[in-house]
Formats: structure tokens, C-alpha cells, sequence
């Protein structure tokens, strides 16, 4: 105020004045600068960059409008390119106001007064500006309006976020945008990770981007060398430098161009985009893929396509999935994603298709689960009728009695339709409607040729079945992105079920087996399937941590008699695995626990029931207690012959005049396979016996433990400890007796050794004895169970 207090009083009015201005001025500027302003990345489109697992660049994809951008952060920028930048392009970009005036007027006075080449004199925040709004700053006028704009940004934004907008608008040759997508596309790597050399490369490129790069190659030509050396020696004069970057500059100069990016596994990109189409622009996305697989699964298909084009198959989609953690590892949708012939770009894996045999396998696993059967279950392959429909077998013949193992490995239509004829809760139809089958049409439009590929499925369904397999019956979705979460598993099938399936699988020999063979590293449990008409070929399986299914066939659904699952999609599927293993030699099975509830019993070969005294063979089995079906055997039986007659003797026995013989007693059907197969089996003799009476000798075995008609009460608080005796007086010729619980096995006993039952469930049991000679006791019991 002292200092005012010598002025006129105009002078001090007019100096207060302006303070008041100097103020409201400022408040202003601050104002605008504090108003929200949208970001400057706001409405630009950007490309999305896709990764493989490890972090292999897939494929970087073009924004909508055609251009390859990717938005990078300023602190995600190497200090390197931005010095480069600001050195070539603005050096007093932190000190002007938008724009320089020293650089306007002398661009003005060389442009358009000495007549020169043309100058634009613009800043960074004027080039902004103009790639911003799109102006045409080729006359005075359009000139006047970007520097509008650029004072406009610099009241709006600061001097960071101006700087991080132009390296994301600016253009790096070609049709590329952003120093994101440049430095991707011509070093393979980000900004953060540029060389010296490489930044000063990029940073003259936004200055006539045409220019540098040869019109009709596109690679670096001369105008680019030229330019980026005479930026050195200016950064040289700016910034320390040493000879060895010197020396880099000094080496060939190579620029990836678009072209040559990866393109990898694009039927898995595309599906993907289709599938998620909200993902964000200009994001970062970790899919499941892993590159390495992916190629190795490519090179397989292209080398056996090329072997077999001579049998008419020129297409095939390969699925590949880490049962892990249900992350898809290779997805090849068609034998050549570029070939219009076969429909290349169509993606195989996620066509509906007939699966054929392929889906046998759970038949045979719900069997077990529902009691129906245990893998050595003997099951009938004869002409069959069911109701109306009556199935065929592949070769159009019968093989007659065979296990359930044999009869899966060897794909036989009748039993597995007898199979799936005894499901209930769930029938296969709902099994695979609850797997997540899609599309399918009502249980009766199917009916049981549900069970021959009458309904349609698609490889990756396919996948994440046989995945539930290997993961002991919990069904999961498939993985395509590392950020989605895996889901709760859903279980369908008992562990028990699943381990038996995979091991009656496991026993299914690959093409070309000899028993001379040495077994492979990783057992493969795998099975093929053949669609009707020729029109599909397929092979699915386990092996190590994967699930692999194979398609061969034609889009356009033509047949070809070389499609055949066992003669062409199987060698395709072992080139794979056999691939694998060898370019992985540590691959392992995951250690999955061994099922509880599961044992091992022996049985009579011939029957797959509990074995006699004679039995002429005899096995083990798996066996789930409480579930699986099994009696003792009756098809090897001993028959009291008359020495005379050859007829069966009558009781009672003359031992000099009888002997004992033992016979096999086949049904009529299956007699009449082996008589057509020219293997008639002995016929037992006639018995004339009265009421065909001719019984073993012997008394049956009596139970003494449980009591008949007696309630047994246990206390739910004794955790487990309670339990009952099962105890017979057997006859001397019994050696081992074999117990049931409302005709489900529980286990054996040798004779005078008791068995101990813990029941579940209130209710009332019948209680069976079965002696190793077919002689049998039975008895009814009470259980009540009480706190």
C-alpha cells in the first residue's frame, strides 16, 4: 500500500483493476482446468491383443475403423522414445503455451513468402489437435483453428496427459496407430521395452509415416535410415550416449510389418469375439491356449491331410483340453483355416455333428453306476428286437456272448442298446442333457438309436465328457480365458463308475498293436466312433492331463467310405499323443485318489459271476459294493451221467453205474451263435428224471446269522461299531459262501468265518447265502436304527 500511496489516483485504479482481472483471469483458467473433462482416450477405438497362456502373442486384432491401436499408459512408455519424441517434434513441448510462435512464423514465412516446401511448425498439442478433430490445417484458416484446439487442450488437460494422447493418435506407417500397437508390431515387444535404437526409429515415423516406409513393401527405406541418424547425432549432442549404441545403429535395420504378425489358432480368436463381445477395447487377454500345442497339433493335421488326400479326407478339427483345469490347450477348427474348398473357416469343433460310438463309453458308466453290470459282466451279442427297433452291428455280425469291457472296446451296437434299454434316473438321454448336450430334441424323437450317434453333439462337447471321466464324474465347462473362474464341479457319476470306465478304455489296443509291443508311457483311454453313412470319423480320449477329440469328415456332410473312426480319425489321434509325449517327455498323469468305495472280487471268465468249484477259468473284476449285479455262476454245472444210457442218472446214485460230468448250460440264442460260428457246444444229456430232478448232492448251507424274522436295533451313537454277524453251518463240500443283501453282493466268506454287515437305512433286507456249489439259504431281518 506504501508503494501505492505516490500514484495518481487513475494509476491506482486502473493498477487495482487489473489485479481484479489478473484474478478473475485465473479463477477462470483454474475453473476450466478443474472442470471435468472427458478423457482423451474417450470414443477411440482400439485392438484387442490376444496372449496364450505363457504369454505368446496370438494375434492383435483391428479396431473398428480398420486400424491397429492399443492404448498405453505414459508410465508404460520407455523415458527413451519420449525424450526421442519431444527431441524430434517439440523440445519446448513443457514450456509453450499449445503452440510456438518463433515456429509458426518462421513456417509461415517459408511457406507461403520464400516460397519453400511447405513447414507445419506444429507442437505436439497441435498435432494432437489436428489427429484429434480431424482438422485440414493445410490453409491459414485451418491453421488458426488447430491452434484454437491446442490452446484448448492445454486449458483442459495437462502436459502429461497431452503427451500419453499423442503417442496413442499418432501414426507409425501403414495402417498403425498408438506406439502400443508400433512397437508390438515392429520390435514384438512394448514401449517400456525399446532399445535406444529402436525409440529412435519410432520417434521420427509420425513425420510423414508414408515417407519413410518403401510404397510398395513397406519396409524401411532410405528417407527412415536417414532420418533416425540425423536424430542421433542430435540426441548425441543432448544426452551421454556410448559407442555401443553407436554400434547398433550400425546394424541392418528390420521392421515386422503386419503382415507377418502371428495369426494363431484363429477359429479359437473368433470364437472367442463372438462369445465375448464386451470385452474391452485396447485390452490385454490371457486366453487358456498354450502356442506351443497349438502348432504341434496344426503341424499333425497338415502332415496326415497330406498323406491321405489320395482316400478323399481332406478336412479335420482337433480339440485338445487340460482336464486340470478344463482350460482349452489347442483348437485346430478345420484342416486349413485359408482353403475355400472345404470350407476352411468354418470351425469344426463347434459344429454339431454325429458322435457314432463315441458316446458309448457313458452308457456303459451309468451302467455301472445304476447296477446294470460290472466290467466283466457277460453281455449278449445275438439279434436282438427292442420293441420295434432292431439295432445292427457295425460288420453286420454276431460274436455272441462277450464282457461288457470287450463289448465297448469292440463297439458293439446290440449290448450297449441292451445297456442303455435297463437306465433309469438318469437314462441316458437325461445324462446328457444334465452334461450339457445342447440342442437336442425330445427323448422320444431319439429313442435308443439315442445310443448308435442318432443325436448330434460337437467335439468340444464331446471334450468335456470325456474330461468328466478323467475327473472322477464331476462335470466342469470349458475354459477359453485365463480370467474366467473355474466352476463348482457338478458330479454325474460316481467316482467308482468313472476310475472302472477309464479302465475298461484303458484296455482298448491303439492301431497296429502287437502284444510284443512295449505299452506306452502314458495309458491312453480312448475309444472311435463312426457316424451313419460314412459322414463322420471320430476318436476321443484321456491320456496324461488332456482330453483329445479328433473329427474327420466334410462340412458339407458328403459320405466317404474312408471315414471310419478306427481306420482314419484314430491314426490322426495317436500321431498327436505320440507327438506330445515326445515333445514333453515329463508329461504325467494327474495323482487323482483311488475311489473308496471299490474292490476286487474273482469271478467265473466264462459267466462273470461268482466262480464254482467249476469253473474252468477264472478272473478278477472291479466291483462296487452295493451296486454292481453279480450271482454265482451257473453255466459250468455237474450232471450225474447214467454210465449205460449216457442220459442223466436219477437219484438216488448207484456209483458204480453213474459219474459225474461237468456241462456248459448256454441259453438258446447264444447256443446258436457258436453252432453258426462252427463252435457247437456239447449238449448236456437228456433228463428224464421226474420234474427234471438231478441235484447236486450235498446240503445247502444254513444260516445262523442273522436270526429270521428278527428286528435288529443299532444305535446311530455308537459311530459305526454296530454291526451285524453274517454266519451259515455249511455242508463239507462247501468251501466258500457267498453273502447277499437284497440281491446285491456283499462280499465272501470261507466257511465257519463270519462276515460283518453295518446296514445304512432303516428297512427290511432279505438276507441270501450262496454256497460255491450254487446251494442257498435265505432269511428276512428288521434293522431300526435309533439315537
Amino acid at each position: 500500500m506504501k508503494m501505492l500511496s505516490g500514484l495518481s489516483p487513475n494509476l491506482k485504479r486502473w493498477l487495482q483493476n487489473l489485479a481484479v482481472v489478473v484474478v478473475l483471469l485465473a479463477l477462470l483458467l483454474a475453473g476450466f482446468r478443474l472442470w471435468p473433462h472427458a478423457p482423451l482416450r474417450q470414443g477411440i477405438p482400439l485392438s484387442k491383443v490376444w496372449y496364450d497362456r505363457n504369454g505368446t502373442l496370438l494375434r492383435l486384432s483391428l479396431a473398428n475403423d480398420d486400424r491397429y491401436r492399443l492404448w498405453t499408459p505414459l508410465d508404460n512408455v520407455s523415458p527413451l522414445l519420449t525424450q526421442a519424441v519431444l527431441l524430434h517434434e517439440d523440445r519446448w513441448f513443457y514450456y509453450n503455451p499449445g503452440f510456438n510462435p518463433v515456429s509458426l512464423v518462421r513456417s509461415f514465412w517459408r511457406s507461403y513468402i520464400a516460397g519453400g516446401r511447405m513447414q507445419g511448425g506444429s507442437t505436439i498439442t497441435m498435432q494432437l489437435a489436428r489427429m484429434r478433430w480431424h482438422l485440414n490445417t493445410r490453409t491459414p484458416t485451418g491453421k488458426l483453428v488447430q491452434i484454437a484446439r491446442a490452446i484448448q487442450l492445454e486449458l483442459s488437460y495437462s502436459k502429461h496427459d497431452i503427451l500419453e494422447a499423442y503417442l496413442n493418435y499418432a501414426p507409425w506407417g501403414r495402417n498403425i496407430e498408438s506406439i502400443g500397437a508400433a512397437s508390438l508390431i515392429y520390435f514384438n515387444k512394448t514401449p517400456q521395452g525399446l532399445t535406444l535404437p529402436e525409440a529412435l526409429t519410432l520417434a521420427v515415423l509420425p513425420q510423414s509415416p508414408g515417407n519413410r516406409m518403401t510404397a510398395k513393401t513397406a519396409v524401411p527405406g532410405p528417407a527412415l535410415k536417414h532420418a533416425r541418424e540425423r536424430l542421433f547425432r542430435r540426441w548425441q549432442q543432448v544426452y551421454p550416449t556410448d559407442n555401443a549404441n553407436q554400434a547398433l545403429l550400425q546394424l541392418p535395420l528390420a521392421l515386422r510389418q503386419p503382415e507377418q504378425m502371428p495369426y494363431i489358432a484363429p477359429h479359437f480368436i473368433e470364437q472367442l469375439q463372438q462369445q465375448n463381445r464386451f470385452l474391452a477395447q485396447g485390452s490385454r487377454i490371457n486366453t487358456t491356449l498354450d502356442a506351443g500345442l497349438q502348432r504341434l497339433v496344426e503341424r499333425q493335421v497338415s502332415a496326415f491331410i497330406t498323406r491321405n488326400q489320395q482316400r478323399g479326407i481332406h478336412n479335420s478339427a482337433v480339440v485338445l483340453v487340460d482336464t486340470r483345469d478344463m482350460g482349452v490347450r489347442a483348437l485346430v477348427g478345420s484342416a486349413d483355416y485359408y482353403n475355400r474348398a472345404i470350407h476352411g473357416q468354418v470351425n469344426g469343433t463347434h459344429a454339431k455333428r454325429s458322435p457314432g460310438s463315441t458316446l458309448k463309453p457313458f452308457i456303459y458308466a451309468l451302467g455301472l453306476e445304476q447296477g446294470v453290470l460290472h466290467p466283466m459282466t457277460v453281455l449278449k451279442d445275438v439279434p436282438s428286437s427292442f420293441g420295434s427297433y432292431a439295432p445292427e452291428n457295425f460288420d453286420r455280425r454276431f460274436l455272441g456272448p462277450l464282457t461288457a469291457t470287450d463289448a465297448l472296446n469292440y463297439s458293439r451296437n446290440i449290448p450297449a442298446v441292451w445297456v442303455a434299454s435297463q437306465l433309469r434316473q438318469p437314462s441316458f438321454y437325461q445324462f446328457l442333457r444334465l452334461s450339457g448336450v445342447a440342442g437336442m430334441a425330445s427323448e422320444n424323437h431319439y429313442g435308443l438309436s439315442l445310443v448308435l450317434g442318432g443325436g448330434e453333439v460337437t467335439a468340444q462337447e464331446l471334450a468335456k465328457l470325456y474330461a468328466l471321466l478323467a475327473n472322477r464324474g464331476e462335470l466342469q465347462p470349458l475354459r477359453m480365458l485365463e480370467s474366467a473362474p473355474q466352476a463348482t464341479p457338478v458330479r454325474l457319476l460316481s467316482e467308482e463308475a468313472s476310475f472302472i470306465t477309464l479302465d475298461m478304455l484303458r484296455q482298448h489296443r491303439r492301431p497296429g498293436d502287437t502284444l510284443a509291443q512295449r505299452p506306452a508311457a502314458l495309458p491312453v483311454y480312448w475309444k472311435t466312433g463312426t457316424s451313419w453313412g460314412f459322414r463322420d470319423a471320430w476318436s476321443a480320449g484321456v491320456f496324461g492331463p488332456y482330453a483329445l477329440v479328433v473329427w474327420q469328415g466334410n462340412f458339407d456332410s458328403r459320405g466317404n467310405n474312408a471315414f471310419v473312426g478306427a481306420d482314419a480319425a484314430a491314426p490322426l489321434f495317436f500321431n498327436i499323443i505320440d507327438s506330445i509325449n515326445a515333445s514333453y517327455p515329463r508329461l504325467s498323469e494327474p495323482k487323482r485318489p483311488f475311489p473308496a468305495n471299490l474292490s476286487r472280487v474273482d469271478i467265473c471268465l466264462t459267466s462273470g459271476n461268482l466262480p464254482t468249484p467249476w469253473c474252468q477259468q477264472r478272473g478278477k473284476t472291479w466291483f462296487i459294493p452295493g451296486k454292481s449285479p453279480i450271482t454265482v455262476d451257473t453255466v459250468y454245472r455237474p450232471v450225474v451221467v447214467d454210465i449205460h444210457t449216457g442220459e442223466v442218472a436219477c437219484p438216488p446214485y448207484d456209483r458204480a453205474q453213474t459219474r459225474t460230468e461237468i456241462y456248459e448250460f448256454w441259453p438258446s440264442d447264444l447256443a446258436s451263435v457258436f453252432a453258426l460260428a462252427g463252435l457247437p457246444k456239447r449238449q448236456p444229456p437228456v433228463n428224464r428224471c421226474a420234474n427234471g430232478v438231478a441235484a447236486v448232492s450235498g446240503n445247502p448251507p444254513r444260516i445262523t446269522s442273522p436270526l429270521r424274522n428278527t428286528t435288529y436295533t443299532l444305535r446311530q451313537s455308537q459311530g459305526g461299531r454296530d454291526k451285524i454277524a453274517f454266519n451259515a453251518v455249511t455242508d463239507a463240500s462247501s468251501k466258500t459262501i457267498y453273502w447277499f443283501v437284497d440281491d446285491a453282493y456283499l462280499g465272501s466268506s470261507v466257511s465257519k468265518t463270519p462276515l460283518e454287515w453295518r446296514p445304512v437305512n432303516n428297512g427290511r433286507y432279505r438276507i441270501r447265502a450262496v454256497d460255491d456249489r450254487g446251494r442257498a439259504d435265505s432269511r428276512i431281518v428288521n434293522i431300526e436304527w435309533i439315537h
